[in-house]
């Protein structure tokens, strides 16, 4: 047996997220940022006169993304200490270093810096698969912003609207999520240089009782790793509230994706859409002719995977005990990466399905049609008022031909006989060709085309404008991407 299947495979980076995401999270592009922490932390204590040369510095740099990893591991198998065993990797590589690797520092210092850089980076990268779907949802609501379609309430033939209008519904919940990854971005900050209780005491003892220094190391090293803040105050760890704002974004995100999935299941049922289906593609082993919503299904399974987890993020958050209790890393090393994988697959997912569906126009007005003349029954009675009959006896014929109309669709499986039936009622001061044209006058969706254009205008299209431009300059890392739908 291959040694690649002999053992599990995590199925969110095999099979559904990109490969820039799992680059991300990879055990490569932790150990480098470990050692980029390293190097800065040995810069910045160089330029505030400690006694770490240049030429440590170099060696470092040397070798600071050439890991010695059969080293490493054999280290982690005898310490079984994680942080110990990298530090004497790189010391192995760097004896002229060594003596100063690592200098007041906790392994908090790199763990957590480095965990921070990971997410800040997996965000950046979310927040652009955020602003393709965003763009994606923005244009189907474009295109299909005048096509009038059967609205439903508790799933029941409810006043029509436009495929357009419905597709802003999923639209707006994720414009609400990605304000607020803006806002999660906005001033993002790592832990910087706290100790091992987050007092700095270490390095108030390097600096010899220099506060002011011991604040411009913190702020050196932060800006060497590519941040201009720290958070203020740490305990051992950054606080883990932080980790449970992130979760709560990514699941948010998957909430707003599943709705929209949902609904296009329901859609597709009612043979209003399909989701893209390959010429090759089996929609089932055994029914041939079946083309099941297999996206759709994925993401939503993807999606309440990720909901899942924000609780995880949540009760490490309220039970860190003091500065730190360790009953945070194992959940951790799961559900930060595993979020965020999740949440890479859903939205790509999101994407495909609405970027290649197709829509049935004349499926949509049949469904439509074969309710209309209910929709149209207040018009009815509006007109036949007007025309000089009582509103209470209109009223009663409209309800009494309404009750007949729906008994014989749903006993005899009649079309919709409720123009005919009203037709033939004395009481309604109308025949069957003034009644289909009551039907036919208008659309009865309201503003729902202008709602669509009013919220493209004014608030999606600057918002696409606003991210687009701080998208620029990102570095998300990981190789090359992998969308597998």
């Amino acid at each position: 047996m291959e040694e690649s299947r002999a053992g599990y495979r995590n199925p969110l980076a095999a099979r559904y997220a990109s490969r820039e995401m799992d680059g991300i999270f990879s055990d490569d592009t932790k150990f480098r940022t470990w050692r980029r922490c390293w190097v800065a932390l040995a810069e910045s204590q160089h330029e505030l006169g400690l006694p770490v040369s240049a030429a440590q510095i170099d060696e470092l740099k040397r070798f600071r993304d050439d890991i010695n990893y059969p080293f490493m591991e054999e280290k982690e198998q005898e310490l079984r200490h994680d942080v110990m065993a990298a530090l004497l990797a790189y010391g192995e590589q760097c004896p002229a270093a060594k003596p100063i690797l690592h200098l007041g520092a906790t392994s908090c210092f790199v763990t957590d810096n480095s965990e921070l850089i990971q997410v800040h980076r997996a965000l950046l990268l979310l927040r652009r698969r955020l602003l393709a779907v965003l763009a994606v949802y923005a244009e189907a609501a474009e295109q299909y912003k005048a096509l009038p379609c059967l609205g439903y309430t508790h799933f029941q033939p409810a006043q029509p609207t436009t495929l357009g209008k419905r597709i802003t519904l999923w639209l707006q919940d994720l414009e609400i999520c990605a304000r607020d990854l803006e806002r999660l971005l906005t001033g993002y900050r790592i832990r910087g240089i706290k100790g091992a209780t987050g007092t700095q005491d270490s390095f108030l003892t390097l600096l010899e009782g220099d506060h002011a220094k011991v604040t411009l190391l913190d702020k050196l090293v932060c800006r060497k790793l590519g941040y201009e803040t720290a958070f203020p105050v740490c305990g051992q760890t950054y606080p883990r509230l932080q980790d449970a704002r992130v979760l709560d974004l990514l699941k948010n995100i998957a909430v707003s994706c599943h709705k929209a999935a949902t609904d296009f299941r329901l859609m597709q049922h009612l043979k209003m859409v399909d989701e893209p289906f390959k010429e090759q593609q089996v929609g089932s082993s055994a029914m041939a002719y079946k083309k099941n919503p297999m996206r759709c299904e994925r993401l939503c399974s993807l999606a309440r995977y990720v909901m899942s987890l924000s609780p995880a993020a949540d009760q490490t958050a309220s039970l860190q005990w003091f500065e730190r209790t360790l009953d945070d890393s194992a959940g951790r090393r799961l559900y930060l990466p595993e979020a965020f994988l999740a949440a890479d697959a859903l939205l790509l997912l999101a994407e495909s399905v609405v970027s290649g569906m197709r829509v049935y126009p004349r499926m949509i007005a049949r469904l439509l049609s074969s309710e209309l003349p209910f929709l149209a029954t207040e018009t009815i009675m509006m007109a036949a008022v007007k025309k000089g009959a009582s509103r209470q006896a209109v009223h009663e014929a409209l309800r009494q031909g309404a009750l007949e109309a729906a008994r014989r669709i749903k006993e005899e499986a009649e079309g919709n006989p409720l123009l005919e039936l009203l037709a033939a009622d004395q009481g309604i001061p109308f025949d069957l060709g003034e009644l289909k044209a009551l039907c036919t006058s208008r659309s009865f969706t309201g503003r729902a085309e202008q709602q669509v254009t009013e919220y493209l205008d004014q608030v999606v299209r600057p918002l696409l404008a606003q991210i687009s431009a701080g998208t620029g300059n990102e570095e998300t890392g990981g190789g090359e991407d992998a969308i597998r739908v």
